[in-house]
């Protein structure tokens, strides 16, 4: 049994659909073992409440962001977290943080990285146009929205689309996408090959 680590800053949607396919078996042999936010009014530590899940209140306002980092990989270190799921958590990891965790942390994005990154994923899509949009799910390294792609799903974009409908229904793909992502890396024999993820072929039962 793999234990997974929750980092939150929100609502946590992502969060439940991991925490769902955990419970099903979608993601195999897998626990999620804490659930950490920055910020105590998350609506996602409710959800862990909620699920019996433990939860942790690390606040960040007003710390260095080394100091933070140290509290919350303490957290994740004392839990015998094996792999760091980023879900809505709205920091940047210190350079630190990720040699702790060497491709074991996944974050998700909404974009087809490496386009759009940052913030305002979806506005930009609809700014530039796009004909199709989708999400992301990579490993975390020292450079935003930059590691090494695991899972993409992309979806079409029409014409009438604007931000808050391209957003809904690429967030619908990030719920299956980052699930994905996590069976994948848990349970595959995997490598990095320059920026390439492979995974090895899924053995035949």
């Amino acid at each position: 049994m793999k234990n997974l680590g929750i980092l939150l800053s929100g609502r946590g949607s992502n969060f439940e659909a991991i925490a769902k396919n955990v419970a099903s078996g979608k993601i195999r042999d897998a626990g999620i073992a804490i659930v950490i936010s920055n910020r105590a009014d998350a609506g996602g530590l409710a959800k862990a409440r909620e699920l019996g899940i433990e939860s942790l209140v690390l606040p960040s306002k007003g710390k260095p962001r080394e100091d933070h980092d140290r509290e919350v990989v303490t957290a994740l270190q004392q839990r015998k977290v094996d792999l760091v799921c980023l879900a809505g958590y709205m920091r940047l990891l210190s350079p630190w943080f990720v040699k702790q965790f060497p491709h074991r942390i996944l974050n998700i994005h909404p974009s087809l990285l490496p386009a759009f990154p940052g913030l305002e994923a979806q506005e930009q899509a609809i700014a530039y146009g796009v004909k199709v949009a989708g999400c992301t799910v990579h490993f975390v390294d020292e450079e935003l929205d930059h590691g090494p792609i695991i899972v993409q799903k992309a979806i079409s974009v029409p014409d009438d689309d604007d931000e808050k409908t391209l957003a809904a229904r690429i967030l619908e793909q990030e719920h299956s996408a980052y699930s994905e992502a996590i069976d994948l890396v848990l349970n595959r024999e995997c490598r990095i090959v320059g920026r390439k993820f492979v995974a090895a072929p899924q053995m035949q039962k």
